[in-house]
This record gives C-alpha cells, structure tokens and sequence, in this order.
C-alpha cells in the first residue's frame, strides 16, 4: 500500500505532464498555423526581419534603436540597418527624443502603419477563413480558448 500523500503526489506529477503535453502541442500548432497564414506578408513586397521591426515600432508605440533592438533580439548594428533600409522606404521616421535630445526615437510613417494594418487584415482574413469551416461548436471551443490564451499573455511569470 503506498503512502497517503502518494496519490496526491501523482496526480500533482500527472496534472504537470499534461500540461507540459498540451503546451507542446499548442507550441508546434501556433508555429504552424502562423507560418501557413503568414504566407499573405509577402503582398507587403517587405522582408520578414523588416515586416517584424515595423510591426514594433507600429503597434508597441515608438521605439528607441535599442529598445527595438532588444525586441526583435538583434543587435544594434543589424536593427541599425533595418531601420535605415524602413526609413528610406519612407516606413519610419527617425527623431531626437523630446526629453533626450541624445536618444533617437523610431516612428512609424502612417504609410508604415497602413502597411502593417492591411497585412494584419490579409492573416486575419486568411484565418477567419479556416475558422468558418469548422463546425458551431468547434468556433465556440475556439473562442474560449482564445480567452484562455489572451489571459495566459496578460499573466506574468
């Protein structure tokens, strides 16, 4: 006969490996999803590095180069040169700092931020289009999880 705590124990050890299980799943399923949607990008003419740059600087708000940097887990003279290539496409602005005249701040142009809100419309699109195949109760299954999903980013570790 085991222990009294045992049991607790296992289901403590079994309640952690299905989580572990059902992370892995969800991983591998977003990944997936998101490249097979992600397909609709190249109607920007922008490369994946400069599509991801832009996209920090249009929906996180205005950037410094490090701070930017640091998002897109770059280094500074990479970040430097994708913003260079974004500004002469005329995607983001760069400007002294109001507080800071030291610090330069990326903007995005509005022509930036129009392009990022069309491709997010294009994946948006693309996805609702999946999402509409699938039976009532499957779209209803979906909405929770997209709750759970948004309150698990909102958490802190």
């Amino acid at each position: 006969m085991g222990r009294p705590n045992s049991s607790r124990r296992r289901k403590v050890r079994d309640r952690a490996v299905g989580a572990v299980a059902v992370a892995d799943r969800l991983h591998s399923a977003a990944i997936h999803l998101l490249r097979r949607i992600r397909a609709a990008d190249a109607e920007s003419g922008l490369t994946a590095p400069r599509l991801s740059a832009l996209s920090v600087v249009v929906f996180a708000g205005p950037q410094t180069l490090s701070a930017l940097a640091a998002a897109e887990q770059v280094r500074l003279p990479t970040m430097t040169r994708l913003v260079q290539g974004l500004e002469r496409d005329g995607l983001v602005t760069r400007a002294s700092d109001a507080d800071d005249r030291r610090r330069v701040v990326i903007r995005p142009t509005e022509r930036g931020a129009a392009i990022l809100r069309a491709g997010r419309a294009r994946r948006v699109k693309r996805l609702a289009e999946m999402i509409e195949r699938l039976p009532a109760t499957d779209l209803a299954c979906l909405r929770r999880a997209a709750d759970l999903l948004e309150s698990l980013s909102d958490s802190r570790p």
